[in-house]
Parts: structure tokens; sequence; C-alpha cells
């Protein structure tokens, strides 16, 4: 919303007490009221509440945006792309990589973390599988050079031939696979048992037996990774659905939610913010994931939260802020994501983690308020946090234009509270109540 240049005018024409005439006055103090109304309190012309501007931007004959080919009675805007899902899933898809696949390998453990559960559960089972009839194969292999495998030193003709084998009651490729089971487990179930007549059957037990526990003690690992990574965590940190542009202390902020499931806290949680946009350089060249850090904080606290319920982070729009030159219509027009992370430590596990969501422009609320989820019980004599309230916000009167032409306006408003121009509004205010009456 751009401040109508009659107005500022009028403003600075204010400040000479001495040259205005009593129709002037009359005239610069109806103004000063007009600008007070539009401005300080943020009503704007269109039929809808003060507050609010997507009803009047998308669906009035009056709105802002009246004009623009983007922008028709009735019609919805489509929803834009975004980098980072409410989810915390990124929206990235890689492809033309090349040697792909040997890097992948080259790094099984990390890969199989990232893999998916039935991915997992699948190479574990092929795993196994695939291990013991390999292991069957060569204790096959030992058997039948031996000539265990042959008719009289079968383990039903061993008594009366006399026959000592590598490994007893073996009798063909299926005993050599239970075999193989119990040796990689150590399962002994104390019918087949190795002898000293093989030397390479004792090799092979010892080595199949480490290779058991190896692979087993990989696949626990590989599970428990799995079941206490950092992403599993991250599901119970909330974010709002809906960020927020209201005034606080006299200046334009940006405002989201974040909140935590669990009992168990979050230590050291630390809280980021980043603009992705469109940005084009000096020297012409555009730049269309451009990423620029916004300052947050909550309350006076900085960025690191105390996270033991809800809490409110702000971005101010100030001179330093991207955002500062935005109004109302140009938020809802503009096209940019705003990514927001959780970091901390699990207090359960001493883990990291993150959490990501992310807000596009139509997930924006101007001139909303999040309603308070936390509050004292005096019957549980504790704090209580309804989360059903945790997504609510409330209207309040927020004025239209960016937070540049907002500073500017108490610019000039501070400019007539000068101790002349404090006298001269005074005696404009004094004479408009003698008229009145």
């Amino acid at each position: 919303m751009q401040v109508p240049l009659t107005d500022v005018q009028v403003l600075q024409d204010a400040g000479d007490a001495e040259a205005v005439d009593g129709d002037r006055e009359e005239e610069t103090f109806a103004h000063m009221k007009e600008w007070k109304r539009q401005y300080i309190r943020g009503i704007s012309h269109t039929p809808s509440q003060a507050g609010v501007y997507y009803e009047a931007l998308k669906g009035s004959s009056h709105s802002l945006a009246k004009g623009s080919r983007n922008f028709r009675p009735g019609s919805m805007r489509r929803v834009r792309r975004r980098a980072v899902f409410k989810n915390g899933d990124c929206n990235v898809v890689q492809k033309h990589l090349q040697r792909r696949r040997v890097r992948f390998l080259q790094d099984m453990y990390t890969t199989m973390v990232d893999w998916q559960w039935r991915w997992t559960l699948l190479a574990f089972a092929m795993s196994f599988i695939l291990s013991w009839l390999f292991f069957a194969l060569i204790w096959w292999l030992i058997m039948y050079t031996h000539g265990d495998l042959e008719e009289l030193h079968l383990p039903h003709n061993q008594e009366e031939s006399g026959w000592a084998p590598c490994v007893s009651a073996i009798d063909g490729f299926t005993s050599c696979f239970l075999f193989s089971i119990e040796t990689q487990h150590t399962i002994g179930y104390g019918v087949r048992t190795t002898s000293p007549e093989c030397p390479e059957a004792i090799f092979m037990m010892c080595f199949q037996s480490i290779y058991g526990v190896m692979s087993s003690a990989f696949m626990a690992g590989i599970v428990f990774a799995k079941m206490t990574r950092a992403k599993q965590r991250a599901q119970t940190l909330l974010f709002s659905k809906h960020a927020v542009i209201c005034q606080r202390d006299g200046c334009l902020s940006l405002m989201f939610r974040v909140g935590d499931m669990r009992k168990s806290h979050i230590i050291g949680a630390g809280v980021r913010a980043q603009l992705i946009r469109t940005r084009t350089t000096k020297e012409g060249e555009v730049m269309t994931q451009h990423f620029t850090e916004l300052q947050i904080g909550t309350d006076d606290s900085g960025s690191d939260l105390f996270f033991i319920w809800p809490m409110v982070i702000e971005h101010r729009i100030d001179e330093n802020s991207p955002l500062y030159n935005m109004n109302a219509t140009d938020m809802l027009q503009d096209k940019f994501e705003i990514v927001v992370i959780l970091e901390g430590t699990v207090e359960s596990t001493g883990q990291s983690t993150q959490a990501r969501s992310s807000y596009i422009n139509t997930e924006i609320l101007w001139g909303h308020r999040f309603d308070p989820v936390v509050l004292y019980n005096k019957d549980l004599q504790a704090y209580e946090i309804d989360y059903a309230r945790f997504n609510e916000t409330t209207q309040v009167d927020t004025p239209l234009c960016s937070a540049r032409e907002l500073n500017e306006i108490y610019k000039i408003q501070e400019g007539f509270r000068t101790p002349e121009t404090t006298f001269t509004m005074r005696q404009l205010s004094n004479n408009h109540s003698d008229q009145a009456s």
C-alpha cells in the first residue's frame, strides 16, 4: 500500500501553523484524522475486515490487486512449487550422476540406513539366505572331496565300514545346508559336529563363525541407526500451518510457531530461517534459487530456545530484512519460500535431530496474530498446553503498507512532536473542538 502524496504534503504543510487560516486548519485536521485512521490502525479501503487482505485480493471487485491479470474475481491461485515440503522432505530429484551405483556401494552402511525399511529387510533376508547357501556349497564340496558322500561312507554305514567323516551326520546337500546355519549362528544342536579328520573343515568352521558374528553386528547396527535416526524424532516436532505478519512493538514482524509433542525435551534447541527467491545481480545474472538468512529470535533470548512449550519465533522486518519493501499486495503476488529449520539434541538418546518446514507466500497471513496455547491450570498446579489451538490465529489491525513506508510515516509523525508543532497541533485540536461545539 503506497502512501498518498497528498497526505504527506498535508502533513508537511501542517508544520507552519501561523500561515494556516481557519478553513485550512479544519482541512488539515481532517486530513490528520484520516491519515491516522488509514495508516496507523491499518484500515484498508477494501470491504473486507481490518487485518485480512486475502479475501479482498482474491475475490473482491474493489481489491488492491484490481486490474491484475493474475487475480480474477472468484479464482484461486495454483499452489506454487516449493523446495521443502511441509513435512520436512526436500523436493529435490538428482539425475545424470556419474558412477552413482559404485559411489553408493562404497558407502554401503549409509546407503542401507537411507533405504526404506522394506529394502533393508529384503537385503537382510537375502544376505542370510545367500550366505547359508554359499557356505553349504563349500561344506558339500569338502564332504565330496573327502569321500563322505559315497554310499559306503554315509552315516548309516559308517559303523560297518569304520569311516571317519569330516562332519558327522552329513548325507547330502540338505544336511550341509542345516550345518551351515548351525555354524554361522552358533546354534549347535549337538547332532552334526566337526571332527579332527579334516583340517579344511576346521578352518571353514572358524571362518564362517567369524563371518556370522560380523554380519549380525553390522545388521544390528543398521537397524539401531534406522530406529534412532534424527528423522524419526523430527516427526514429533511441530511447525504452525501458517506464518503471520503483524505489528509488535511498533514494527512489522513475521512470526511462526514451533512446538514439541514429547515430554522429553530438545536440548540446545536453535531455529534458523532462510528466504529462497529469485535475485538479479548487477551484472544481469538471474539467480533463481538465492538464499538469504533471516535474523530470527523469540522474545529477547535470540534464536536459542529453552524449548519446554510451544514458542512463537519472530523475524523483525527492519532495514536489514529482505522483506522490508514488501507490502500486503507484494507479499501475495511475489514468488518466494521461507525455509525454517529447528535443530537440537534429543534428551533421551543424545543424538542430534533436525526438523524442517517451509512457508510460501500464500501461507503467510497478513494482519493475524497467534493465539496463546500455554495457560496455568490451578487444578493441576502446572502449565497446560492446548495443542488444539496450535494453528489458531486472531485478526488484528495491521497497516497494509510495507515496513519501509510505515517507518517513513512514523518519521513524519515524529516531526510533529517538536515543541513548536506540538503547540500547533494542540491549537488545531482546540479550534476544531470550538467549531464543533
